[in-house]
């Protein structure tokens, strides 16, 4: 196996490697280790059933079922299906997730440390995935903000992102936002903390998943978000994941951004993630 950096700021690609020699112990140690380093490891054109990816899953921690159901894949509930295809005419899973800059369900108390992602069916010419390091992006904080985020706490929430369901319709705008208000209460979270594989200082937290900072007035907060946007849309700290056949992506979620970009109409693309918890 071979083991290289693709990128400085982000980043490790395993080659010369298959299902059968990633569940060795040692092969997939040396799997874990370049993602506690590298923050994400890709393996190229990996072929896997839906039962392996689950099992590779398990060997980093403990896959969880997906919180909305009808999107779980019909025989491992572990696995959501992210698809713009039909079965019958029926959807496959949900068509259109994370298109925006976030680390993984920094809405929850204690977001799963892992996220494994593989292309099913993964058009190599639209739908990338955009990925950043959230210790690269604290690194390129003016001072200025490095001082004034020092200590202060973020409310997570999902709000700005939740999706409407069929027994929202009919309720009101105001209603809707108490509802969610209930069914997602916003959390807090430490905005700097420390990476323990790396000692690295990174932010813990995204605009589109941060309600605000605590002590923060709506200005100041806004003026923060659009700082994390700038360093976030700087195309030279970004890496591009061009998706081909059967990649297999997983990332430490908490030192991750990533944004899934459009895919072009007409265009099937399918993907199978897995949500990992610590054991």
């Amino acid at each position: 196996m071979k083991i290289s950096q693709i990128t400085p700021f982000i980043g490790a690609e395993l080659s010369g490697v298959d299902y059968a020699a990633l569940a060795e112990p040692d092969v997939f140690a040396e799997l874990v280790n370049a993602l506690h380093q590298h923050e994400l490891v890709i393996v190229r054109g990996l072929e896997l059933t839906p039962r392996q990816q689950i099992d590779l899953a398990g060997l980093l921690g403990k896959p969880v079922p997906f919180v909305i159901q009808k999107y779980r894949h019909p025989e491992f509930e572990e696995i959501m299906i992210s698809s713009n295809e039909l079965k019958g005419d029926k959807p496959v899973g949900v068509a259109r997730v994370g298109n925006f800059w976030h680390q993984d369900s920094t809405f929850v108390a204690d977001p799963a440390p892992y996220t494994m992602l593989h292309g099913v069916n993964a058009p190599s010419t639209t739908g990338h995935t955009l990925f950043a390091n959230a210790a690269d992006v604290y690194d390129r904080l003016p001072q200025e903000w490095k001082n004034r985020i020092k200590g202060r706490v973020g409310l997570g929430s999902v709000a700005k992102r939740l999706r409407i369901r069929p027994e929202h319709v009919g309720l009101s705008v105001a209603e809707f936002r108490a509802l969610a208000e209930i069914e997602h209460p916003k959390v807090e979270h430490d905005l700097v903390k420390i990476d323990p594989h790396t000692g690295r200082e990174y932010l813990f937290g995204s605009p589109e998943y941060l309600d605000s900072v605590i002590g923060f007035d709506a200005n100041e907060n806004e003026a923060f978000f659009a700082v994390i946007d700038a360093l976030l849309a700087d195309d030279d700290h970004v890496y591009t994941h061009r998706w081909t056949q059967n990649d297999l992506v997983i990332w430490k979620t908490a030192t991750t951004y990533h944004a899934a970009t459009a895919v072009e109409p007409g265009v099937p693309r399918t993907m199978h993630r897995v949500s990992i918890e610590a054991r």
